[in-house]
């Protein structure tokens, strides 16, 4: 349990997106054309994977990164093709509960900010699928920065365009690494686990009544 009395107060809340605030699976892109979840699954390992995938999220367009990997696995062409059309699909539903606690920090007054790993390219056409960001502020997105978290360069970035001390933040991120990134440049922080554990935090440091 988080001490309120000894943690420096804060004056706003920064969300990660994926996992935090919106599930995020690319099997999901190819549920339909590989109904079998070992193929889905050997695919995604193999073929379309999150760490290739995190080249467009440092701000590698897709022009180059689609043909390069199509050239690499011709004989999956189409489905590497699926990925660049039907990204939002890797975005099924919401993370239960968080959202409603963003909602209700909005409500209290809170300031809210984003920092996401997020393709430049999908960003744009993933952002109105979601009401919940009508309530933040600005939102640093790292295919537009071409900076990955942790890199302690996007935290020194999010922290001058939010006008708040890192220390007066508090960043919640499901990637631990992420979350150890930004303690470091000197947030505070919270590892994302589930919503219930995420309001009981905000509870104590009293961010929600």
């Amino acid at each position: 349990m988080i001490d309120a009395r000894i943690e420096p107060l804060v004056e706003a809340v920064v969300f990660d997106v994926g996992k935090v605030l919106v599930e995020w699976d690319l099997r999901e892109i190819y549920r339909d054309l590989l109904p079998d979840p070992a193929e889905r699954d050997w695919f995604v390992a193999n073929v379309v994977t999150p760490q290739w995938h995190f080249q467009h999220d440092a701000g590698r367009p897709l022009a180059e990164i689609v043909p390069e990997r199509i050239a690499e696995f011709p004989e999956h062409e189409a489905l590497i093709r699926r990925y660049a059309t039907h990204f939002n699909d890797s975005t099924p539903g919401p993370v239960p509960g968080t959202m409603e606690l963003a909602e209700a920090l909005a409500e209290a007054g809170v300031p809210l900010y984003g920092i996401t790993n997020f393709g430049a390219e999908f960003w744009a056409d993933f952002r109105p699928n979601w009401p919940v960001f009508r309530h933040f502020r600005d939102i640093v997105v790292s295919g537009e920065e071409k900076l990955l978290k942790p890199d302690p360069a996007i935290y020194a970035l999010a922290a001058g365009r939010f006008g708040h001390a890192p220390a007066a933040m508090l960043f919640v991120d499901d990637n631990a690494a992420n979350v150890e990134g930004a303690r470091a440049c000197g947030w505070q922080a919270h590892h994302f686990i589930d919503a219930p554990t995420l309001k009981a935090e905000l509870t104590t440091r009293g961010l929600l009544a």
